[in-house]
Formats: structure tokens, sequence, C-alpha cells
């Protein structure tokens, strides 16, 4: 039986994985709040402009080792439920394209330089 940390669990990963631009954006301005907020702590000399700077570089530091984080689960995520199968590709966009050649086999206009 599952426990309520593991349903927790498996809900916030699945949130994540549906909204994962919004989840990236909530952990960089967190990541731009603490960080502004340690300096101020840490330093409050120091000028805003400052701390402003030195945060957005922590935050763009870690955003981008969830970015790499997020790469490897969307890879791992695919690959572990084995090969794509033909059926799984859409090939709508394709089905709306104009033939390259008309019925009796000349060239479509739409397809000639």
């Amino acid at each position: 039986m599952e426990s309520k940390m593991e349903r927790m669990s498996s809900s916030v990963q699945s949130w994540v994985e549906e909204h994962k631009l919004a989840t990236i954006g909530g952990v960089w301005a967190t990541a731009v709040g603490a960080s502004v907020a340690y300096s101020r702590r840490r330093a409050p000399q120091r000028a805003t402009s400052l701390r402003l700077i030195h945060a957005r570089m922590h935050a763009q530091a870690l955003t981008l080792a969830v970015l790499g984080g997020a790469a490897l689960m969307h890879y791992y995520g695919k690959n572990s439920s084995g090969k794509k199968r033909g059926d799984d590709l859409d090939y709508d966009f394709y089905s709306q394209l104009p033939a390259a050649t008309d019925a009796d086999g000349k060239e479509n206009e739409r397809w000639s330089w």
C-alpha cells in the first residue's frame, strides 16, 4: 500500500511534468529572492544593484542545473517506456500539404521554383 508521502511525491512529480516552464520560473524567482535576502543579511552595506546582479547570477546557475535535470528527466522518461512505435508519430501535418505531383504526373505549381 502506498504511503501518503509516496502519493504526494507522485502527484508533485506529475504536476512538475505538466508545468515545466512554470516550475523553472518559480525556481528562478525563489533563487533570486533567497540570494537577495542572504546577501542583504550578510553584507548590508553592499549596493542594491550589486545585490541584484549577484542574485541573478546565482539564479541563472541554479536554473541551468534545473534545466539540465529536466532534460535528463525528459530523456530517460521517454526512453524508459521503450522504443517509439511508428503509430505514435503525428503525420497530420503532412496530410495537409498538397501533393507534389498531379494525378497525370505533372509537377504541382506550389512545389515548383
